[in-house]
């Protein structure tokens, strides 16, 4: 018997704008769609000055969600950044992910929409200290 998994989509166009409108609030800037030096995108890269702080993943898909996780990380180090926020409805944990991203480097997060806006505020705040 086949499980159906009960997910919703998330909205990435509103907390794109969210993000972009906190981080602005809170002095940061935010850049959507930012553009790396190897030609990939990562979904909003969080700057203060030239200092790279968070990457944000959006994954609205759910299909082969492992690799895209690994595929984030792996965007989120070769950018320079060293914390990796990724937005999801999945619920799911992939150890050998987390793993790799702590071998690697990268603190990595993943949260649910609700929560997302709360988390990256909490994450800028933390880093104003």
């Amino acid at each position: 018997m086949v499980q159906s998994l009960e997910v919703s989509a998330i909205k990435v166009k509103t907390l794109t704008r969210q993000i972009i409108a906190l981080a602005d609030e809170l002095g940061f800037k935010a850049v959507p769609e930012y553009r790396t030096k190897d030609g990939t995108r990562i979904d909003v890269a969080i700057l203060d000055g030239e200092k790279k702080l968070l990457a944000v993943e959006l994954e609205a898909s759910f299909k082969w969600f492992p690799q895209r996780v690994l595929y984030d990380v792996v965007k989120a180090e070769r950018a320079g950044f060293d914390s990796l926020f990724v937005v999801t409805s999945f619920r799911g944990r992939v150890r050998w992910v987390d793993e790799y991203a702590s071998e690697r480097g990268i603190t990595l997060k993943i949260i649910g929409e609700k929560e997302a806006v709360e988390e990256v505020k909490n994450f800028l705040r933390s880093s104003c200290i």
